[in-house]
């Protein structure tokens, strides 16, 4: 899921609270509704580069994380990330591995895409390995020093949970996503280290804009 994709589409506005606006919008061949979100971020691009390289981290803003841990990580941008997210009792917790990739869009963002690799990795009994899974990050920096941030993502939890529960609860992951994000990233102190494999790839001017 690039930048040009994630902004298109039908999306359906539904809610605005505490400076952050959820949308939706249905996805061709799925019962299960696809979610954006956006909001601003009164940080730096470089500290929010950061942030997302702070594995160590993702516990304290990614909504309902109960396991994470980095399978595999190149010479290049991208990473093989295995999630466990909690559900309600008696369903199995959900186990994801996604492929991340952090790159510069044309239209002056950076972009950290997300793609599902289920057979990454052999099942684990005691989860449920989600099949489906894409979405993408979107940073784009703004006057002020601000970014403002667009959280675009599908993701199918599996047959067992009926569409219409997974669909009324979509909104809770990119709210609380974002603000649990949002305020880490403006705690002044919160200081990740830089990842500095992203200057072999991507520079990031004094303004904060990041290009090839």
């Amino acid at each position: 899921m690039d930048v040009a994709v994630a902004l298109e589409g039908n999306w359906e506005f539904r809610v605005d609270h505490k400076d952050i606006k959820i949308f939706s919008s249905k996805i061709s061949g799925s019962q299960v509704l696809g979610f954006k979100g956006e909001t601003m971020f009164n940080a730096s691009l470089r500290k929010l580069i950061s942030l997302f390289h702070d594995f160590g981290s993702y516990g304290k803003w990614v909504h309902q994380l109960a396991e994470m841990e980095v399978l595999h990580q190149s010479h290049e941008l991208d990473y093989v990330v295995r999630q466990v997210l909690n559900t309600p009792w008696p369903i199995p917790k959900r186990e994801m591995i996604v492929r991340t990739a952090l790159h510069a869009s044309e239209e002056g963002a950076l972009a950290l895409t997300m793609t599902g690799i289920p057979d990454y990795a052999p099942p684990r009994p005691d989860f449920h390995r989600v099949r489906e899974s894409r979405g993408v990050w979107i940073l784009m920096p703004v006057a002020g020093g601000k970014v403002h941030v667009t959280f675009v993502m599908h993701l199918d939890p599996g047959s067992d949970i009926p569409p219409a529960l997974s669909n009324a609860a979509l909104f809770e992951v990119p709210f609380y996503s974002l603000l649990k994000m949002r305020n880490l990233a403006q705690d002044p102190s919160y200081k990740p280290a830089w990842p500095t494999v992203v200057d072999r790839h991507i520079f990031i001017s004094e303004d904060g804009q990041g290009r090839r």
